[in-house]
């Protein structure tokens, strides 16, 4: 159809919504750097939604600047459904950690959908004498500030699980700062430190081998990705709650019908059991969800975020 024949559609019949022909070309998928959570997830759910919508779905990274980068462009483009921006917590986060973030996370994005979620598992070095959380907390209280922890890098979800982790136990452990997942992983199986959140799909490997002691996953129900483990939350700690969450977003603005359209469309591939098997295997798990249910999530957990990174002093520039 001409454009001037479907804008004359569209003054003598006003029932024809302009969402209604989306999409009629290419979608990018903005993310941060090759390689990173959102990358993944991105190229997890591309071939899907590119079959659901019938339009190719083009993985676009931005790396650079923490992730400010990809934001950026993605809350600067034309509001039109054919930029998305797919980002995990770091979103809503980084401008909790550092001042001049040249986006805001609440007005700046139209939300689709929840996608994903990767808990942390709590784990012990063998030598410490806890085998549950409530052993690792009463040791804690009876022993402030001697037992320690280690993180990978500043606000990483580790850090932050063990931060939120100390706050709401009202306990004092260490932190003790290593250059990557890596680093930490190797002082924690050598002895060097003595508790660690890691997510689930990298120290499961360790917990199976007897190296680690898994205490508790940090979703706040029993994941799939740690069978039979218990919860924080169900374990000593009522309330507790701490995983990588990854979304997609569109530039606000961006017509109702079209985020309709694609929530709708997202939703239903991540409901496809080889989507879930894929995403399971690279160590997330689907989730889904309303644009609504996504927009309180991300308040709820600036909020929650906030209040951490206020008491633990944390600061990222």
């Amino acid at each position: 159809m001409k454009k001037t024949t479907f804008l004359l559609l569209l003054v003598c019949y006003p029932g024809i919504a302009p969402g209604q022909n989306y999409p009629y070309k290419p979608i990018r998928v903005v993310t941060a750097g090759v390689a990173g959570g959102s990358d993944f997830v991105a190229r997890l759910l591309a071939p899907g939604l590119s079959g659901a919508l019938g339009q190719q779905v083009v993985v676009e990274n931005r790396g650079g600047a923490g992730g400010v980068i990809a934001a950026q462009t993605a809350a600067k483009a034309t509001p039109d459904g054919y930029t998305l921006l797919l980002y995990s917590g770091s979103l809503y986060i980084l401008p909790l950690l550092q001042e001049h973030v040249p986006y805001d996370a609440v007005r700046d994005f139209a939300p689709i959908s929840l996608l994903s979620s990767a808990p942390n598992i709590l784990v012990a070095h063998p030598s410490l004498p806890v085998k549950s959380v409530r052993d690792l907390l009463a040791l804690a209280k009876a022993r402030p500030g001697e037992l320690n922890y280690g993180s990978g890098g500043m606000a990483s979800a580790p850090h932050l699980a063990a931060e939120l982790f100390k706050s709401m136990a009202r306990v004092n452990i260490a932190h003790i700062l290593y250059k990557g997942t890596g680093g930490v992983l190797t002082a924690l199986v050598g002895g060097e430190v003595q508790l660690a959140f890691p997510s689930a799909g990298t120290v499961t490997p360790q917990i199976k081998a007897g190296k680690l002691r898994g205490l508790a996953v940090t979703s706040l129900q029993p994941s799939a990705l740690a069978p039979g483990m218990p919860t924080v939350a169900a374990s000593g700690l009522p309330g507790y709650e701490s995983a990588s969450v990854y979304a997609l977003f569109a530039p606000a603005g961006t017509p109702a019908a079209v985020i309709s359209r694609l929530h709708a469309e997202t939703v239903r591939a991540l409901s496809r059991p080889e989507t879930k098997t894929l995403f399971l295997n690279a160590g997330v798990e689907t989730v889904g969800g309303s644009p609504d249910e996504l927009a309180a999530t991300i308040k709820a957990e600036i909020l929650k975020w906030g209040k951490v990174i206020r008491e633990a002093g944390i600061r990222n520039g």
